[in-house]
């Protein structure tokens, strides 16, 4: 195993050891539920917007196998504080990373790079998917909020 590859599963098992962004969603503007069928993972993501567009609060709660709680937690760390517009592409940069394994990670996925490697076991795909779906799911639940209500008889 590489350096590189020790550092990823390093991170990768900080994270599933002290998760960030679990606890108590009840507050949030909006919460998804996903569940991974085939394995039994489960989250429900929470998220509130700011007046700007930033997404100011982010957290989840749930059980799973330690891919889907560590991308759970590395995720919330990344998307607090990010517009919407910013959280959709890194959402889509997660997603193609995944799809495409070898190939090069956007630098600001962080410690998202870490599960680079995941995409050359397609059953843990969708566990390292698991919150990042949830989260797109809440952004499309706060876009059409923020959308207007049309005035149709």
């Amino acid at each position: 195993m590489s350096d590189l590859e020790n550092l990823y599963r390093e991170v990768l098992l900080d994270h599933s050891r002290r998760p960030e962004g679990r606890g108590d969603i009840s507050g949030f503007a909006v919460t998804h539920h996903e569940l991974n069928p085939s394995c039994g993972d489960e989250i429900t993501l929470g998220m509130s917007l700011a007046a700007d567009g930033t997404i100011d609060a982010i957290g989840w709660e749930g059980q799973g196998c330690s891919i889907s709680t560590a991308s759970a937690s590395i995720m919330t760390g990344l998307l607090e504080g990010e517009h919407t517009e910013t959280a959709r592409e890194m959402i889509g940069e997660f997603r193609a990373m995944l799809r495409s394994p070898g190939a090069e990670p956007p630098e600001r996925l962080g410690d998202a790079a870490a599960f680079q490697g995941v995409a050359r076991y397609v059953m843990r795909v969708k566990c390292a998917m698991l919150a990042w779906v949830a989260a797109e799911a809440c952004l499309l639940q706060l876009g059409a909020a923020d959308e207007p209500q049309s005035s149709q008889a």
